[in-house]
């Protein structure tokens, strides 16, 4: 009965994560498809941007995270002057990481993307694609302000358990994002033909919309969220918060940067193997990211549950409930495996681009769905450890171990064998056993175990 109503309470708040991040992820696949009835070069260059925005999103994800574990927990603990002051400190927080990301975009931007553009394909143009790169790019700059004040309630409305209201915002959004493409990148109802400038364009518009819904409404219902209640009257963090949080947070940070950093590193490996390499993979990115938000949103409420249970002190529940999760997390994901499996030889045609692109498309979609059951333990797994404040941990078990094994394994491999990009996308996505293997071992001993916000 215990195992039936932790798995309740984790679906009641992952299922709105699963939607609303589900739609984003099925408008950003009809964004996609969209883009890719424009050529190759338009597909590789939309790919090559979104890398860049992806390590920006994830630089703003861990920044508040570290806070969100504190939140969770003074939630838990009903103490809601120090919840507020979780959420004030991530909006500072969140300034740093949107000042830091545009200076990099804007005086980096050229540079970074040129880094996928070493590899040769007699299929695309690289000149070509770096015009659109850059220009969808420079565009998206423009939503990110929007994209970090909504990420700062969302999450704060999540620590709480009201999941339902940012999905709601999501929802339309996607609305708007969708009927934007539509009208932007082909130019309908006398607007003009845009292309990727389009599609980037009704993208900022969504952020807009997003941000207005999931902040007016919070305000608008503050008896319910009273943290929000004086919310502004004052920016200072008591001095014995401050500290600890900063101190969570910073591990946190660096570990979302890297991993995102690292991720984006692969792909630039992989790029080496040619352009048509970097298009296969961005078809199966926008096909498999449709999925993995079942394991992601599971992760997520994996860690608020276990943060809420540390917080009130019931430490053996906590433990108890952790295993048990992790392993739901992993079996569901064995139904996402055969979802994709079902569907990656039929997906890729929808794109107007090159046999040897759809061919490279659907065997990463077969890879890494037999994957897809590793990847959701591992997600919960991850979050169970960082709910108990075991950022440092966190650090060296996931971003350490991209660039010190996924990375070089990648570099290696890509330059110094003769074995096939499907072979060696295979060998690295494997390497996360080592993973699951140490973090298993670190669940069972109960290193995690604490209580951050106990007098």
């Amino acid at each position: 009965m215990r195992k039936k109503e932790i798995f309740g309470r984790a679906l009641s708040l992952a299922v709105p994560m699963m939607i609303q991040n589900g739609i984003t992820n099925a408008v950003s696949l009809v964004d996609n498809v969209m883009v890719g009835k424009l050529g190759t070069e338009a597909i590789t260059a939309v790919s090559i941007a979104g890398q860049l925005i992806f390590v920006f999103s994830l630089a703003v994800f861990g920044g508040l995270s570290g806070p969100g574990i504190y939140g969770a927990q003074y939630y838990g603990q009903k103490n809601n002057e120090g919840f507020q002051s979780t959420v004030r400190i991530k909006h500072i927080i969140g300034l740093g990481v949107l000042v830091l990301g545009l200076c990099a975009f804007i005086f980096g931007g050229e540079f970074l993307i040129e880094l996928y553009l070493k590899g040769e394909s007699k299929d695309i143009d690289p000149v070509l694609t770096m015009e659109l790169a850059k220009s969808y790019l420079g565009i998206m700059l423009w939503g990110l302000p929007f994209f970090v004040l909504t990420q700062i309630y969302a999450g704060s409305l999540r620590e709480t358990g009201a999941s339902l209201m940012p999905m709601a915002a999501g929802v339309v959004s996607v609305a708007v994002d969708v009927l934007g493409n539509y009208l932007l990148i082909y130019g309908k109802f006398g607007l003009p033909q845009m292309g990727v400038k389009g599609a980037a364009l009704a993208t900022v518009l969504s952020r807009v919309v997003e941000m207005l819904i999931v902040i007016s409404l919070t305000f608008i219902r503050r008896k319910k969220h009273s943290f929000v209640i004086g919310l502004y009257k004052t920016m200072r963090i008591p001095r014995e918060i401050a500290p600890k949080i900063v101190k969570k947070s910073l591990p946190i940070f660096l570990n979302e940067f890297l991993w995102a950093g690292g991720m984006a590193a692969l792909t630039q490996c992989y790029s080496i193997r040619g352009l048509d390499v970097v298009a296969g993979l961005n078809i199966s990115n926008a096909l498999c990211n449709l999925l993995n938000v079942v394991f992601i949103a599971l992760g997520n409420a994996v860690g608020i549950l276990i943060g809420q249970t540390l917080g009130a002190s019931r430490y053996k529940e906590a433990k108890d409930e952790s295993f048990s999760l992790m392993w739901f997390t992993g079996g569901v994901s064995f139904l996402l495996t055969a979802i994709l499996i079902s569907i990656a030889g039929v997906f890729p045609n929808l794109y107007d681009t090159t046999e040897t692109v759809k061919n490279y498309a659907t065997f990463f979609i077969v890879i890494t769905a037999l994957f897809f059951p590793l990847q959701g333990f591992l997600n919960a797994l991850y979050f169970t450890l960082r709910s108990g404040g075991k950022t440092l941990v966190t650090f060296l078990f996931d971003s350490v171990f991209s660039w010190v094994i996924s990375v070089p394994a990648a570099l290696l491999l890509c330059n110094l064998t003769t074995l096939p990009i499907l072979a060696i996308f295979a060998i690295v996505q494997a390497a996360d056993f080592i993973k699951v293997t140490i973090g298993y071992i670190l669940i069972k001993k109960g290193v995690w175990i604490s209580n951050l916000v106990e007098s």
